[in-house]
């Protein structure tokens, strides 16, 4: 039986589900939480619910329904994709290969506001370790995070570059991270280069040179993922056909990661056309 792996638990992940296994195919939706719906207390634009609905009755709702179908649930934080003989989304706690991939952990989430970072974007701040670090061999480098997130682009980082220091900004690291790993967790002041990145500097008046540096702040979002295996992304936003399919063959996204209306009824809507083309493209394979 062909498989299914959605990322988020969401109105758009729970609607592509609801379609693919109905079609009978094997459908795993991985996703720790609902969300920015959850934490809603009170939706009233929303199609059926004349007297309003909180975030998350709506979100268990939706999860209850799929799981009475035979959606299998699993609560990890998926922190990277990769191919293998099939595509695959590793979590923290291991690897689960898919025939297809539907994306639908909505935006990511807003990079810290460090002064320097947004003018030194792709002139040493970079968002994927597994896009970038061949460009950094040998050279120092450190990722911006302290949770499992991070914790994957540095061991991604580890075997490439020359040094990685984990800068928390602030936060006590809420993960392990590998031996030789500098954290600081003094909070930073700057981000600082000419044209290029030069140093981070802290708000105790110490500096740290560096080449490059990883964000990884928070859990990675939909367009975080997609970037690892080369989607086509614009910003936050994940490009998509009318079908919901990225450029990557198997890879689809829906919901708030492709942009556009940031609306429940939106989300439904995407999860069911990636779910019917999913469908459509496992029914010729």
């Amino acid at each position: 039986m062909a498989k299914v792996i959605i990322l988020g638990n969401g109105p758009a992940g729970i609607s592509a589900a609801l379609y693919t296994v109905r079609a009978g195919l094997d459908t795993t939706v991985l996703g720790k939480d609902g969300g920015a719906l959850a934490k809603a207390e009170k939706i009233e634009n929303y199609y059926g619910f004349p007297g309003g609905i909180s975030g998350k009755a709506l979100v268990e709702a939706g999860i209850a329904q799929a799981k009475e179908l035979g959606v299998s649930f699993i609560e990890e934080e998926a922190v990277s994709l990769g191919f293998g003989e099939s595509l695959f989304v590793k979590t923290t706690a291991a690897e689960y290969p898919g025939d297809c991939i539907i994306l639908a952990t909505g935006t990511t989430r807003a990079a810290p506001r460090i002064a320097g970072l947004r003018d030194l974007e792709g002139k040493g701040v970079s968002y994927c370790a597994v896009c970038d670090a061949f460009f950094y061999r040998g050279r120092s480098v450190a990722v911006l995070g302290d949770g499992e997130y991070a914790r994957n682009e540095v061991e991604d980082l580890l075997p490439v570059v020359g040094s990685v220091a984990l800068l928390t900004n602030g936060k006590t690291p809420s993960v392990d991270f590998p031996a030789g790993v500098n954290i600081i967790e003094t909070p930073i002041e700057a981000l600082e280069g000419e044209n290029q990145l030069e140093r981070a500097r802290f708000a105790d008046g110490s500096s740290l040179p560096l080449d490059g540096i990883f964000i990884a702040v928070g859990v990675a979002g939909s367009a975080d993922l997609a970037k690892k295996i080369g989607a086509v992304t614009e910003g936050s936003k994940i490009a998509v056909d009318e079908n919901m399919q990225t450029n990557i063959p198997g890879l689809y996204a829906a919901g708030d990661c492709i942009g556009g209306m940031l609306q429940i009824a939106k989300a439904v809507h995407d999860g069911a056309v990636a779910g019917t083309a999913v469908v459509k493209a496992l029914r010729k394979a």
